[in-house]
């Protein structure tokens, strides 16, 4: 299961401490004038090392690509691309190579495949979601053509949240501070609690929002392939998340029918609908207005303090976690987000013929 999608595939390869991270976009359509510097910038914002809030491990993260483009245009054939992995330090796992860290992966994939590789997870770490930025990014520069934008910012970080809808922030400011969040004030608390929890060898959990706008009527299907069932699982298949909903989401539970009914009206010969409860979508199926959902991601999992846990013998003992991690995976997975939200639209919009 390295694949994701149905007609616009990403299949990623590569492991954390490995040579490389890459993957291969099928189904992408030809004749794509692919804009590098816009990719580029795309992987940027979800590299190692951009501020002090964030691991780090020191890569410029430039993809080469392999396959699949002519003169800068995609040719209908499959995108192979590769980022190669420059500053990867497998010795700071050697003395917990054997044992299991608590909430990772280690256990599960030992007992599942009987090996693992035990360099910062192997597989299993988020350093993953390279290859979903390369494919997002390429996604959205299709989805420009449609008219269709997507927005993601930090909306809370532990305690500290934004408590207004999305619709009352200039988005335009997410990207003036390193916790990607477009109430400077709230960032700037954000900010301090996350220096607060780091000097302290602990991590950080929060939500991100995500908006997308432009999107048409009529993506997604009414039973099985719900559109929002999909954005869902694209979402939970992010390393940390734990949660996602969308419109009123668990809060829908709160209110009458009568108090979150969508209403519709004639809005000049376009068919609208007063108020936006549902977040997009209706039935499994996008209604015309904004798609907007969160993500709730966990504390990131390696912390710098000890912790009780068991060697791969089942003896107990004492974990006191090294290497280059997040205080709090937030800032870095707003890209991500907006990758695995681009790579889903993008994918429904092909499925739909347009």
């Amino acid at each position: 299961m390295n694949t994701f999608g149905y007609l616009y595939r990403l299949t990623s390869f590569g492991e954390s401490h490995g040579p490389g991270i890459g993957g291969v976009i099928d189904g992408c359509p030809p004749g794509v004038t692919l804009d590098m510097d816009f990719i580029q910038m795309e992987l940027d914002r979800r590299k190692p090392g951009q501020s002090s809030i964030t691991t780090q491990r020191n890569e410029s993260d430039r993809v080469q690509f392999l396959s699949g483009i002519y003169e800068g245009m995609t040719t209908g054939a499959p995108i192979g691309f590769i980022v190669w992995n420059e500053n990867q330090r497998p010795a700071d796992y050697e003395k917990m190579q054997h044992l299991f860290r608590p909430s990772h992966a280690d256990f599960t994939n030992q007992q599942k495949y009987g090996i693992r590789d035990p360099h910062g997870g192997g597989r299993s770490s988020a350093r993953e979601t390279i290859t979903r930025c390369v494919a997002g990014a390429v996604a959205k520069l299709i989805l420009m053509k449609y008219g269709i934008e997507i927005h993601a910012y930090t909306s809370q970080v532990a305690h500290i949240k934004l408590d207004k809808p999305y619709s009352s922030y200039d988005l335009s400011l997410t990207e003036t501070n390193p916790v990607r969040c477009p109430d400077p004030q709230k960032a700037a608390e954000m900010e301090e609690y996350i220096q607060q929890v780091k000097k302290e060898g602990d991590t950080a959990g929060g939500v991100v929002t995500c908006i997308i706008q432009g999107v048409p009527v009529g993506l997604g299907e009414p039973m099985f392939g719900k559109l929002h069932a999909t954005l869902g699982g694209a979402m939970l298949s992010i390393n940390a998340v734990k949660g996602f909903d969308y419109g009123l989401g668990f809060d829908a539970a709160l209110y009458k029918g009568s108090e979150q009914n969508d209403s519709f009206y004639n809005d000049n010969g376009k068919i609208r609908t007063r108020t936006n409860y549902s977040g997009g979508i209706q039935g499994g199926i996008s209604n015309g207005e904004d798609i907007y959902f969160r993500v709730a991601f966990k504390a990131v999992a390696t912390i710098m303090k000890e912790q009780s846990t068991v060697d791969e013998d089942g003896n107990e003992t004492v974990l006191k976690a090294k290497g280059r991690h997040d205080p709090c995976v937030l800032p870095r997975a707003v890209p991500v987000v907006e990758a695995m939200a681009a790579i889903t639209v993008l994918d429904y919009i092909l499925l739909a013929g347009r």
